[in-house]
Parts: structure tokens; C-alpha cells; sequence
């Protein structure tokens, strides 16, 4: 009566068994450590960089763990104390300049044979683990200027197409293009043409001594509507960057009229996070100049794989990096070169079918722009009425040529970027454009690592508290049900250890509010064997055979406890559905120990009280 099938005892070995597994890498803390990477992705560093990290640290009193160069070409420095990782960083940023991303990091310590089969520790949520915080500003004012630079091209192509000789008059206001004409007559004309071709602008004719000009306007609202795509574009593809990076519970959020604030919650690699989300990525695809062009129609960069080699750009923009709708890294059959295959919007494609069509056999190339750090300033800034010193981070905008080809063809929204170093160097620039092209460029305002939100000493309590619950517990469970309540407590000790590896087989984040869900799930387990062995007292009283009173208990109990579990359940999906933040990491614990608080519960439990009992056929008593 009281007998499972081999075939089940082994079907709850092998779920508990893995259970028990991919809890282990959870009893192997973090190392605090400092990981240093190129701020250039194809550039790997060697044992000349790691012999002068370590000097370092050594000359500012603070002991190495550890200290290797990683298989992408990165240093990896353990650390005995998270006390060290501030000055480390600082001792560190000091000796190599700023040719080198060093950020804060925490090490995994899992032993690699865990590791090989993919087991994992939880990630720990912002107030248990720390993590890295991030304040970006955005430049939305270049956002504006790069959108008249390209109206300025349309109109100059439009002019041109409709004969009418001009020329450009500097303005220091960057949202203002002044036209100059030779007479009123092409002045008027150009101003009809324009005004047809782009109503969105304002365009209003004026002279200046014995210039016929017409200035062309963004009007304030347009410029405001663009100082809101900035923002909203780049808070996507940040948000985008963060999904493709694989960070738990992350925060990326809106501060202010051109801050993002973003809080990575213990991730494991901070150093890339930073390069990530701190480059530009964006792209200008622009005509070769011809060697009969005049001075001021074209602009001299330089390769970005080839140092020291030129090329003349025209200064008109085909288009940007915010028409790329997809990017894949690939490598070309032929060459066994690494490329980058594009995929435009609608309007992306209309621009580059324009711009290819009369210019098959010219040369178009394509710009990589990104901001460099050159150092920090200082300037006095008012708060609260009070002047007070502020650092303020400079950069500079690089422009540099990564691909340079021959039109063939007639272009469309498909084509090809080559002329990348590496495979590591596609990868991230179709990484970068497929998660999102930043609108305008973004600064480092603040970086900062972000501690236990509750403090050490609180999280301990936390931690000491589920302790002493769980003793208790079981004390109680060892009193009142004997026998009974040891099966109770071995079910209640698998269940809690399942939990944390489900938890870590999903890459649950645990956080503080997570906790709570793991100690009420505790609760609720213990209260499912309750239901079943009050059930099989009651049945013993009524005059039940031992048993048949276990088979009845477990049997209808199960009923009760399957049908006040689903109701938990329904409300921790909808917890997780409309909630945010600590909400959603209580409700992933609950609903969860849920799940494995059932199976413990009634089948577990029942697995070992038919081991107990289910061979002696005639019981006079059961010690419960």
C-alpha cells in the first residue's frame, strides 16, 4: 500500500540530486578583485602590464590574492579585502594612464569542474552584492547639430540639382545655416526650392552688408523633440547594451533633462560593461572626395587600422549609424577577413539608394566615431547658492576611417562593412549597432561602486535570522511529530537547498526581499507537512490502520495543499508581473519554493515514510 516503484525512487534521487548540485557553487564566495582591459577591444594586454599592475598595488600597501592575464586579453587581479578595491583602483588607473578601462570586479571562486558543467552561483542583487553605478550625461545639443549637418547636405544637394550657385557663411549658432547668393532673384528662387523641399524648417531671407542671405532655422520645437529622442534612443540602446551584457535586475532610468542613471547589480564584469556602455559606436557613411574638390567641401581622417594613412571625406553626410535597424559579425569566405553585414531602415535605405545611384565607381567610406577621455577639469559650479569646486571629465571626439570601398552598385538596405582588425572588433561593433546607435554621445559623469544597500551587519541579521527560524523550526517539528518530524525536517532541509538551485539553474538574482520569500517559503513548507500528519493522526484516532491512515493522509491532504499552493502561486505570478525591483525578487523566491516546497512536501516526504514503513505489513503504532 504504502510502496513507490524503483522507477519513482529514482526519479526524486535525480531531482534531488541536481538540486543539490547547482546549489554547490553557492557555498563559494566572490574574490574582490579589479579587472583592467584596453579601452581598444582588439588590443589584448600581456605580462609587461600585469608586472607593473602588481607593482603597483605592492607600492600602495595592499596585498595581491591572485594576479593572471585572461584568455580575451585582460587582467584579472584578486584581492584579500573589499576595502582594498577603491585604492587598488585608483593605485592602479595612476600607473597605466588612460589608454586602459580598470574597473571593480568580483571573481568567481566555483572550482572548474562545476563550472564546466554549468553550474553557477545565484546573482546577488544590488543590496546584497554591490555592484558598479553609473551616471551618464548626454550630449543632446551634438544630437541636434548632426541632424542640421545632415539637412545641410539634403539642401546643398537640392541646390545643386536645381542650379543655383551659393555659398556657406559660418554661424555661430549651431542650429542656423546661412546660405549667401549672388542676387535677390537666386535668392528668391533658392528659397522657394527650399521651403517646398523642407517645410519642417524655417527659412527666412536677410542681408548682411552685401550679402543676399537666407538663414535656415531648426525652430524650438523640432529642437526640443530632438533633445527628447536623444534622450529616450540612448536610454534604449543603454538598456538594450545592459540585455546583451547579461546583467541581472539591472537599473537604467531617466534622471534629470540629459543624465541616465545605471546601477549593474554584481556583475561580473565591469570592465566591459564600461566599454559597452561608454562608446559612442555611431557611424557616418560619407562620399571620397575627388582630387579637383575645392578647400572647405572636404574633410582629412585617418584609418583607424592604419595609422598614419588619409583620405579626403566630403563633408555631407549620406547618413548615420540611427538608420542601422540590424548588424551580424561575420567572416567573408573569400578573404577570411572579418565583416560587419548591415541592415538599414526604411529610410536609411531610401538615403543610401540616393546617394549610390549617380556615384557607382566613387569611393564611400565609412567613419567610426567614439569619445575619448583626455582628462579631468576643474570649474566652479553653484549649489545651493554656495560656489563650490566641481571635476568635470573632458573628451575628445575621435573620427576615424574603418572602411574604405568602391561603389559597385547601386546600394539598398543591405550591404557589407569590412576592413575590421578582428573578430573580437566585429563582434562588438555589431554588438554595439545591433543593441542601438547612441543618437548623441554620452560622458562618464560619476562611476562609483555601489555597497550593500542594508549594510554588513543587516544582511548578517538577515541571514542569522533565517538560521534561527529554520532551528526552531525543526525543534518544533522533532517535539510535536517524533519520527515524523524527522522526515519533516530532512524534506525541509532538501527543499531549501533545492530552491537555491533552481534559483541558480535560472539565474535568479536573490536580493533582501528575496530572503523574506525564502524564510516564508520555509514556513509554508513546514505548514504542508503539518496538514498531512494532523490528517494521519486524525485518521489513527477514527480507528484507521497504521497504514491506511498514511495512505489516507497524504492522499487528502494533497488536495488541501495543492489547491492553497495554486492560489499563492497565481498571486506570486502577478507580484512578479506588475512589480519592480524588490518586488519582483520576493515573488521569484516565492513562487518558486512554492514549486519545490509541493515536491518536497508530498512526494519527498512520502518517499521516506514508505521506506520506513511501507515494508511491515501489521503496525500497532506510528510515532507521530
Amino acid at each position: 500500500m504504502n510502496r513507490y516503484p524503483l522507477w519513482k525512487y529514482f526519479i526524486i534521487f535525480l531531482v534531488v540530486a541536481i538540486g543539490v548540485f547547482y546549489a554547490l557553487p553557492n557555498l563559494y564566495p566572490d574574490d574582490p578583485a579589479i579587472q583592467i582591459s584596453s579601452v581598444n577591444s582588439a588590443t589584448s594586454l600581456n605580462e609587461a602590464q600585469l608586472k607593473q599592475t602588481v607593482s603597483a598595488l605592492e607600492s600602495a600597501g595592499i596585498n595581491v590574492k591572485q594576479a593572471e592575464v585572461g584568455d580575451r586579453g585582460n587582467i584579472l587581479i584578486r584581492l584579500n579585502e573589499n576595502e582594498d578595491q577603491l585604492p587598488g583602483k585608483a593605485a592602479v588607473s595612476k600607473a597605466l594612464g588612460h589608454d586602459y578601462v580598470v574597473a571593480l570586479n568580483l571573481a568567481p571562486t566555483t572550482p572548474g569542474w562545476l563550472r564546466d558543467l554549468g553550474a553557477a552561483p545565484m546573482k546577488l542583487g544590488l543590496d546584497l552584492s554591490g555592484g558598479v553605478h553609473f551616471l551618464l550625461q548626454v550630449d543632446t545639443m551634438k544630437a541636434v547639430e548632426t541632424r542640421m549637418d545632415i539637412y545641410a547636405g539634403e539642401m546643398r544637394t537640392a541646390l545643386r540639382q536645381g542650379r543655383l550657385r551659393y555659398r556657406t557663411v559660418p554661424d555661430s549658432d549651431p542650429v542656423v545655416r546661412d546660405l549667401a547668393f549672388a542676387d535677390a532673384d537666386i535668392r528668391e528662387q533658392a528659397h522657394t526650392l527650399l521651403a517646398k523641399e523642407f517645410p519642417n524648417l524655417t527659412i527666412a531671407p536677410r542681408e548682411k552688408g552685401s550679402l543676399y542671405l537666407l538663414s535656415v532655422r531648426m525652430p524650438e520645437q523640432q529642437i526640443k523633440e530632438l533633445e527628447n529622442y536623444a534622450i529616450t534612443q540612448n536610454l534604449n540602446t543603454v538598456r538594450n547594451r545592459v540585455n546583451e551584457l547579461g546583467v541581472a535586475e539591472p537599473l537604467v532610468q531617466r534622471q534629470g533633462r540629459s543624465h541616465i542613471v545605471v546601477e549593474l547589480p554584481g556583475v561580473q564584469d565591469t570592465a566591459e560593461a564600461k566599454r559597452i556602455l561608454g562608446k559612442t559606436a555611431n557611424l557616418e557613411f560619407r562620399l571620397a572626395s575627388g582630387f579637383d574638390a575645392s578647400p572647405g567641401t572636404y574633410e582629412t581622417f585617418e584609418f583607424r587600422s592604419q595609422p598614419g594613412r588619409t583620405a579626403n571625406l566630403e563633408r555631407d553626410i549620406i547618413l548615420t549609424g540611427d538608420q542601422v535597424a540590424n548588424a551580424r559579425s561575420n567572416v567573408d569566405p573569400q578573404t577570411n577577413s572579418p565583416e560587419v553585414s548591415i541592415t538599414l531602415d526604411g529610410r536609411g535605405g531610401e538615403l543610401m539608394a540616393r546617394a549610390t545611384q549617380s556615384n557607382v565607381g566613387r569611393g564611400m567610406s565609412v567613419l567610426y566615431i567614439e569619445q575619448r577621455f583626455i582628462g579631468n577639469r576643474t570649474e566652479m559650479k553653484t549649489v545651493d547658492g554656495e560656489q563650490v569646486e566641481a571635476i568635470v571629465p573632458m573628451y575628445r571626439e575621435e573620427k576615424k576611417i574603418i572602411s574604405l570601398a568602391t561603389i559597385q552598385s547601386v546600394l539598398g538596405n543591405n550591404f557589407r562593412i569590412t576592413g575590421l582588425d578582428s573578430r573580437a572588433e566585429s563582434s562588438e561593433l555589431a554588438l554595439l549597432l545591433r543593441s542601438g546607435s547612441l543618437a548623441a554621445p554620452m560622458h562618464f559623469v560619476e562611476e562609483r561602486t555601489v555597497g550593500p544597500s542594508l549594510g554588513r551587519d543587516n544582511i548578517r541579521m538577515g541571514v542569522n535570522s533565517t538560521i534561527v527560524g529554520l532551528l526552531l523550526i525543526m525543534v518544533f517539528m522533532l517535539v510535536v511529530y517524533r519520527v515524523f518530524g524527522i522526515v519533516a525536517n530532512i524534506s525541509l532541509l532538501l527543499n531549501l537547498v533545492m530552491l537555491l538551485g533552481v534559483m541558480s539553474i535560472l539565474g535568479a538574482t536573490l536580493t533582501m526581499p528575496g530572503i523574506a520569500g525564502i524564510v516564508l517559503t520555509l514556513g509554508m513548507a513546514v505548514d504542508a507537512n503539518v496538514l498531512i500528519f494532523s490528517r494521519i493522526r486524525e485518521e489513527i484516532k477514527n480507528g484507521m490502520s497504521p497504514q491506511r491512515a498514511i495512505s489516507v493522509g497524504f492522499d487528502r491532504a494533497a488536495e488541501s495543499i495543492f489547491d492553497a499552493n495554486l492560489t499563492t502561486l497565481i498571486v506570486g505570478v502577478v507580484l512578479y508581473a506588475i512589480g519592480t525591483g524588490p518586488i519582483k525578487g520576493f515573488a521569484v523566491t516565492l513562487s518558486l519554493g512554492i514549486l519545490t516546497s509541493m515536491f518536497t512536501a508530498i512526494l519527498v516526504s512520502r518517499a521516506q515514510v514508505n521506506l520506513l514503513y511501507g515494508n511491515r505489513r501489521q503496525l500497532a503504532k506510528l510515532s507521530i
